[in-house]
Parts: structure tokens; sequence; C-alpha cells
């Protein structure tokens, strides 16, 4: 009887393990993109319009704009779009887009 428990609880674990390791990894799996548009940005129906629009871009997980700093901010996954399916996408609303250089 008590191996059987052993057994159970020993598989139980492993697969805790394992669904942790799998969940970390898909956490890992964003990237971060920061840019500026031209048009610049001048009210919050610009904000509204490219929230509204770009987030149906595949992978998107999160979109921050700043009217003061010129910047929008996307979280994505790599996996699902790339730079270009951004570019395609600002344009359809009518912006081009450039990358933010990272100042350190």
């Amino acid at each position: 009887m008590k191996t059987r428990t052993m057994k159970k609880i020993i598989i139980t674990m492993a697969l805790a393990i394992v669904s942790i390791t799998t969940f970390a990894q898909k956490a890992k799996s964003a990237d971060t993109l920061q840019i500026t548009t031209t048009p610049q940005m001048h009210c919050s129906n610009c904000e509204k319009k490219i929230k509204g629009n770009i987030r149906f871009v595949k992978g998107v997980k999160k979109i921050d704009t700043s009217i003061s700093n010129q910047t929008v901010t996307i979280v994505y996954e790599p996996k699902k779009s790339n730079y270009q399916d951004f570019v395609k996408a600002f344009e359809n609303i009518g912006y081009s887009i450039e990358k933010v250089s990272n100042k350190k």
C-alpha cells in the first residue's frame, strides 16, 4: 500500500513540475516593441484608434500609448507576429512607424 501511495505522490509531483515549467516558458515568450508614429498622436482619439485596431494583430498581449512621449509600446508573442505585421497594421490605419532606440 505504501509503495502505491508513494508512486502516486511522485507522479503527481512530476506532473506539477512539468506544468509549472510549461507555464513559465509561455510567460517568457513575449517581446516588447516600442515605436513612434507618423503622423504623431495628438489626442485620446488617436490613442483609441491605435489600441482599437492594433489589438487585432495576432499575439498582441498589451498596448500602451503615451501622447507626451509620442510612443506606443506593444507586448506581443514573437511566434505569432513580427515587426512587419505591425508596420502593415499601422499603415492600414494611416500611420507609419519607427522603432525607438533604447537609450541607457
